[in-house]
C-alpha cells in the first residue's frame, strides 16, 4: 500500500508553498515524524515530517516548484515497488527457461560439467587475499562482479580505493578491499583470518598517506544534511565536523556553530596576535537565488514604504538604574526562572505600558477607518539564517518582567531553530526591534503594513553625560541608550510619537522594576 504525503496547511493565511530542498530520495526509508522536505512559506520556513514510516517511493514535487495546500508530495509505501524492480533480472521467465534447457544440454556435452570445476581450483587462491569472513559477504557489490574473484593480483588496486570511500564512511576502508571477493570466498571462510594483517596493512597506509578522507568524513558522521557552504567554510577553518554540535533542525549543523566553535578554539592562538586577520566571506564572488521568504520581506517592505509615511523619530534614555538594578538580581533571577536577565524586558514592558496609554502607537488603519485593538501583541525582530522573523509575545500588556524573559527566549530559539509555527507571526500590533544586539547605536526601522509603528532599541553603553545634582551640574558615567520610533504618519502625529518615548523614557530612567520582576 503506498501512501501520498499532501503540503499541510501551515497557518490561517498561508495557501501555498515552495518546496526549498528534499532531505530524502526515492529509496529511502523514513519513520513517522521525520523530516521530508522543507518548505517556504510567506511566513516561516518550515519542515514538513512524515506521517508514517515506509520508502519513498516517488518524489512528486521538485525544489523550487510553488504548489498549493493539500498537493500531493510524495508517495510513500512498504518498499515492495522499488525492490521489484531490481529482482525483476532474476525472475524473468526466460531466464527460468534457460535453466532446463541447461540441464538436458549437459548430457550431450560432456565438457559442460566440468566447468564448475575448473572455476573451483580457479577461485581457490581468493581466501589468501580475502580479509573478511563470509559473515560480511552482503556488503559486497552485486552478483555480477563474481567473476573478478580469480584475479587476486588485482587486490591492491581494490585497497588504494578504500580511502576515497573512507570519505562517506570512515569505517569502510578495511572492509572495501575484499567486496568484490566475498561471494568467492565464502566457501574456505575459515581461512579468511590469516589474511587479515596482510590486507589491512596497505589500506592503513593508504588511508594515511591520504589527508583529506579524516577531514571530509566528519560531514558524514554528523547525521543530517550538511549543506556547501558549512563543508566549506569548515574546510577553510579547518574544523573537525564529527566534533561540532549541531544547533539547527535535529541537530543540523549551522553556520553560527562553526563560527562560535573557531572562536572559542582560537581565542588562545589569537591572543599574541598584535593584528586581527580579516576572514573572507564564503559568499564574495557568487551568486544565489533569493529565498522565498527574501522576496516575501523585500515586497512587504516595498509596499509599506510606498502606501505609508513613514519618519522616525529618537530619544536618548539614562538606564543606569537599570544597569544596576539587572546586575543586582540577574543572578537570582537565572536561578528562579531559569533565563538571563538583559535589558530587552525591560524595554518590552516600558513599551508595553506605554502602548496602553497610547493606543495610537497600536492601532491600524482599515480604509477610511482606525481600528484600536483590544490588546497589545508585541511582534519581536529575530535575525535567522533565513532572513528577519518577527513572532508574536501576545497579551504583552498583561506580562512581567521574567514573562517577558522567557516568551522572547522561547520565541527566539524557536524562530532560529525553524520550529515556529507560522500562526505565531501573525497577528502582531506593535515591533520591538532589538537593533542594539549587533552593536547599533540606533537606526530607522521601517513599518510593516498593518502595523503603524515599531521601536528600535540600540546599544547600551557607558558614556560620560552632563546631570544635575542639587542644582549643580556635574559629568558622570552613566549607562546611555538610543530608541528610535519609527510610525505611519497617516495617523500617527509627531506629538504622538514624543508622547509614547517620553513615556518609556521615563518609565526606564525611574528604573523602578523590582516589583515587575516576577520572582
Amino acid at each position: 500500500m503506498s501512501q501520498s504525503v499532501n503540503l499541510p496547511a501551515l497557518g490561517e493565511s498561508v495557501t501555498e508553498g515552495t518546496v526549498t530542498r528534499w532531505l530524502k530520495n526515492v529509496g529511502d526509508h523514513v519513520e513517522v515524524d521525520e523530516p521530508l522536505l522543507e518548505v517556504s512559506t510567506d511566513k516561516v520556513d518550515t519542515e514538513i515530517p512524515s506521517p508514517v514510516a515506509g520508502v519513498i517511493e516517488e518524489i512528486l514535487v521538485q525544489e523550487d516548484e510553488t504548489v498549493e495546500v493539500g498537493t500531493a508530495l510524495v508517495t510513500i509505501g512498504d518498499g515492495s515497488a522499488a525492490a521489484e524492480e531490481p529482482a525483476a533480472p532474476a525472475s524473468e521467465t526466460p531466464a527460468a527457461e534457460e535453466a532446463p534447457a541447461a540441464a538436458e544440454a549437459a548430457p550431450a556435452a560432456p565438457e559442460e560439467p566440468a566447468a564448475p570445476t575448473a572455476e573451483a581450483p580457479a577461485a581457490q587462491p581468493a581466501p589468501v587475499e580475502a580479509p573478511v569472513p563470509s559473515t560480511e559477504a552482503p556488503v559486497g557489490a552485486p552478483a555480477e562482479q563474481t567473476p573478478a574473484a580469480p584475479a587476486a593480483v588485482d587486490a591492491p588496486p581494490a585497497a588504494e580505493a578504500a580511502p576515497a570511500q573512507g570519505e562517506y564512511l570512515p569505517s569502510a576502508p578495511p572492509a572495501a578491499v575484499p567486496t568484490a571477493e566475498a561471494p568467492a570466498a565464502a566457501p574456505v571462510a575459515e581461512e579468511a583470518p590469516a589474511a587479515v594483517p596482510a590486507a589491512e596493512a596497505p589500506a592503513a597506509q593508504e588511508a594515511a598517506s591520504a589527508p583529506a578522507a579524516p577531514a571530509a568524513a566528519p560531514a558524514a558522521a554528523n547525521s543530517g544534511y550538511v549543506t556547501p557552504l558549512v563543508r566549506k567554510l569548515a574546510n577553510e577553518k579547518g574544523i573537525d565536523l564529527s566534533g561540532v554540535t549541531g544547533t539547527g533542525v535535529g541537530g543540523r549543523i549551522r553556520k553560527q556553530d562553526l563560527l562560535e566553535g573557531a572562536t572559542t578554539a582560537e581565542q588562545p592562538e589569537a591572543a599574541p596576535a598584535a593584528a586581527v586577520a580579516v576572514e573572507d566571506s564564503p559568499l564574495r564572488g557568487t551568486t544565489v537565488p533569493m529565498s522565498r521568504l527574501r522576496k516575501v520581506v523585500a515586497e512587504r517592505a516595498v509596499i509599506s514604504m510606498q502606501s505609508s509615511a513613514q519618519l522616525t523619530s529618537v530619544v536618548e534614555v539614562d538606564v543606569t538604574k537599570v544597569a544596576a538594578l539587572r546586575t543586582r538580581v540577574k543572578d537570582s533571577f537565572l536561578e528562579k526562572t531559569g533565563e538571563k536577565l538583559s535589558f530587552l524586558p525591560f524595554f518590552a514592558l516600558a513599551s508595553a505600558e506605554a502602548l496602553r496609554q497610547y493606543p495610537i502607537i497600536n492601532a491600524t488603519i482599515d480604509g477610511d477607518n482606525i481600528v484600536y485593538p483590544a490588546q497589545e501583541n508585541m511582534s519581536i525582530a529575530v535575525d535567522t539564517e533565513r532572513g528577519l522573523l518577527t513572532p508574536v509575545v501576545r497579551d504583552a500588556g498583561t506580562l512581567d518582567i521574567a514573562g517577558f524573559a522567557k516568551q522572547i527566549s522561547d520565541l527566539a530559539s524557536r524562530t532560529r531553530d525553524n520550529k515556529l509555527k507560522p500562526d505565531e507571526l501573525a497577528g502582531g500590533t506593535f515591533t520591538l526591534t532589538n537593533t542594539g544586539s549587533r552593536g547599533a547605536l540606533f537606526d530607522t526601522p521601517v513599518v510593516f503594513l498593518p502595523q503603524v509603528a515599531i521601536l528600535g532599541t540600540g546599544i547600551v553603553t557607558k558614556r560620560p553625560v552632563v546631570v544635575s545634582a542639587g542644582g549643580t551640574d556635574a559629568i558622570a558615567v552613566r549607562s546611555m541608550v538610543y530608541l528610535a520610533l519609527s510610525y505611519d504618519h497617516r495617523i500617527v502625529d509627531g506629538a504622538d510619537a514624543a508622547r509614547f518615548l517620553v513615556s518609556v523614557k521615563n518609565r526606564l530612567e525611574a528604573g523602578e522594576f523590582e516589583a515587575d520582576l516576577g520572582i
